[in-house]
């Protein structure tokens, strides 16, 4: 199994930004899908971002054009650049992965969350 580890999370005033990283304890496979979900106390788990090995991404409908998810060739680490942060955005924040390399399918991985809080 890919263990994930994220970083970043905090508290930022409304407006501001923040960003997260994931990053894998092993060189990411080829073929991958990397993502950040989050979950707010009362509300159900949802995915915020994802970028698969083709370097394709989306967004939560709620954060698009506010968050971008990257992943720098050659890193073994997954970003998100949140911006304009609002007060819903307060949630943990997951990353999640899954990953192939020829016949080695590996079990979808997950990092242990980190605590975003946006509030003045």
């Amino acid at each position: 199994q890919v263990q994930l580890m994220e970083s970043g999370g905090g508290l930022v005033q409304p407006g501001g930004s923040l960003t997260l990283s994931c990053a894998t304890s092993r060189d990411i496979p080829l073929l991958y899908f990397m993502g950040w979900y989050r979950q707010a106390p009362g509300k159900q788990r949802e995915l915020v971002a994802g970028i698969d090995s083709s370097d394709l991404t989306n967004y939560l409908d709620a954060v698009r054009g506010r968050f971008t998810i990257s992943r720098t060739s050659g890193e073994n680490n997954v970003t998100l650049q949140m911006n304009k942060l609002k007060p819903e955005d307060t949630a943990v924040y997951t990353c999640v992965g899954r990953f192939s390399a020829g016949t080695d399918n590996f079990p979808t991985s997950w990092g242990q969350g980190t605590q975003v809080t946006v509030s003045a």
